[in-house]
């Protein structure tokens, strides 16, 4: 029987040291003892190219290069790192894939999605990823130097913030109309996602949405997907 892992949010980044063990651990632990991982957007904090960003975080794409030689591993973009490309497949052996991915496991039917296309009633948010997924707008970035994409990436994580502090609650979570309106496209079938940080499990009539949360320094948690769907709590 087909066994699959399922993580999000882990926001790596090079100085956290604590949290890249995590990973590690868990990658050693638990993700080479199954058949599939899937990883639903933002594995990294930031990703500002594959030509930069693979050598800032090298020991990372070691341990998804060891990963890969037992476990397929499918990446999801998160709006962190959006911008993984084929240097990093090629680098990890891991396959970027696209949301929403319809996975069918033992005869169930899971959607994946990274879950920020859900948070529709954050307008500001909706209106900047548009021009952030324009494939002009990224030809362009990825041709800016070095230092100029560092910096235009930590003015916009700072203006994130800035704008976070005063949006509630609400408006950062899933839009519940949203929600339905994608799962009706998909009868039979659950949704999995992430992005709101808010780890939960919410059944309704037609189908139910399992929310991974975010990954701390010490601590972390996935589903798995087995005879039937589990949680795990990662430490």
């Amino acid at each position: 029987m087909q066994q699959s892992l399922i993580i999000a949010d882990l926001h790596l980044t090079q100085v956290e040291k604590d949290k890249v063990e995590l990973f590690n651990q868990f990658c050693t632990e638990y993700a080479s003892k199954v058949d599939q991982l899937f990883i639903l957007g933002d594995l990294f904090n930031t990703w500002i190219g594959d030509d930069i960003s693979l050598n800032t975080y090298q020991s990372i794409a070691t341990i998804l290069a060891k990963l890969t030689k037992t476990t397929q591993v499918f990446v999801l973009a998160g709006n962190r790192d959006f911008l993984l490309s084929n240097s990093f497949e090629k680098e990890t052996g891991c396959k970027i894939i696209k949301e929403p991915h319809l996975l069918n496991h033992n005869e169930k039917n899971y959607l994946l999605i990274h879950g920020d296309s859900l948070c529709t009633d954050d307008v500001d948010y909706q209106k900047l990823k548009k021009v952030l997924r324009n494939p002009i707008i990224q030809f362009i970035f990825l041709h800016l130097p070095k230092n100029l994409r560092l910096k235009l990436t930590g003015q916009l994580r700072k203006k994130s913030i800035e704008a976070q502090s005063y949006k509630s609650e609400k408006i950062m979570d899933v839009n519940q109309s949203a929600v339905d309106e994608l799962m009706a496209k998909y009868p039979n079938t659950d949704l999995i996602h992430g992005h709101t940080h808010r780890q939960n499990t919410h059944k309704v009539v037609c189908y139910t949405r399992y929310v991974l949360g975010d990954w701390k320094n010490n601590q972390g948690n996935a589903i798995k997907l087995g005879e039937s769907l589990e949680w795990l709590e990662i430490n």
